[in-house]
């Protein structure tokens, strides 16, 4: 499932392997971290509740334990009380990071519901990214909504509206007046003529992207059809994760994320970064300019 509410995607990847994956570890970590701070327990307090040492959940929670069992992943949710899906999400994160590679494919370790990328962005200063559908942080919705319909036509009106609900909450992550997110994004022109919901849907989408890019944190470019393939291969949709320092001047590593039909996909090596951000420079390069850009969605908006 991607994270602009569509399963679609043309290209399959294979799991990038490494020597030990973070991004489980650090994603476990910070879910459990932020259902700790809602209890308003000390990770002191949790630690006796569970019967282990402060430093074991100290580790668990920054996302650098060597290894993790799940009942103390079982015992952490029950004294945090976390939801049976939440719970089972966080238990397949466990699984994950005891693992040598990391990608995240639905109906095997974790709920669909789960959204592990969320996780991910919302702890993000900066998401650079190439899309063939508008983003997920950038869509009205309508625009979410018809998606939505077309992954889960069975759903009924109500968890239609809450996942819609779930995708505006987090555009907050851009429009936020403290420390905002910087985004720096590359659509396809295939996304201003695919249609998606009503012509009015499509009309209005792409003039609040239009309106989006003048916000001072937000680049929103258009590969024309006139640039070809300036790769010379088509790379899919992708988005690069990067992560401000903590307090005490430690970065996260940056993490690519790659969109796929049936799962999603996690690359932290730093050759597969830098890989994806060249990609995306060359892409920017061929790109028409900020203007033309918001200019060319003006004009396809009117039509």
């Amino acid at each position: 499932m991607s994270t602009d509410g569509s399963k679609a995607s043309k290209h399959a990847f294979k799991p990038e392997i490494s020597v030990s994956s973070t991004v489980p570890r650090r994603q476990l970590g910070r879910h459990l971290r932020e259902l700790r701070q809602q209890t308003g327990m000390s990770i002191a307090q949790v630690a006796k509740l569970i019967e282990r040492g402060a430093t074991t959940l100290q580790r668990l929670e920054s996302g650098t334990a060597d290894r993790i069992r799940l009942w103390d992943i079982e015992a952490l949710c029950r004294v945090l009380g976390a939801d049976e899906m939440t719970t089972e999400g966080l238990k397949g994160l466990a699984q994950q990071g005891n693992t040598e590679s990391w990608w995240h494919e639905y109906g095997d370790l974790i709920p669909e519901d789960f959204d592990v990328y969320i996780g991910l962005e919302s702890a993000a200063s900066m998401l650079t990214s190439f899309q063939e559908l508008v983003p997920g942080l950038f869509q009205t919705p309508s625009y979410a909504e018809a998606l939505i319909r077309a992954v889960y036509p069975d759903d009924p009106a109500a968890e239609i509206t809450r996942r819609v609900e779930m995708k505006m909450h987090r555009q907050k992550l851009i429009t936020r007046k403290g420390h905002p997110a910087t985004v720096d994004v590359v659509l396809d022109e295939s996304v201003l003529h695919r249609m998606v919901g009503s012509p009015k849907t499509m009309a209005d989408q792409l003039r609040y992207l239009a309106d989006l890019g003048t916000r001072p944190n937000v680049t929103i470019r258009v590969l024309p059809y006139s640039a070809g393939v300036p790769l010379g291969d088509l790379t899919g949709p992708f988005t690069i994760v990067d992560f401000d320092a903590d307090s005490k001047g430690k970065q996260e590593p940056s993490v690519v994320y790659v969109e796929n039909y049936t799962g999603d996909i996690y690359l932290e090596r730093p050759d597969s970064v830098d890989r994806y951000r060249s990609a995306h420079a060359s892409i920017s390069h061929v790109a028409l300019a900020v203007q033309p850009s918001r200019d060319l969605l003006r004009r396809v908006a009117k039509e």
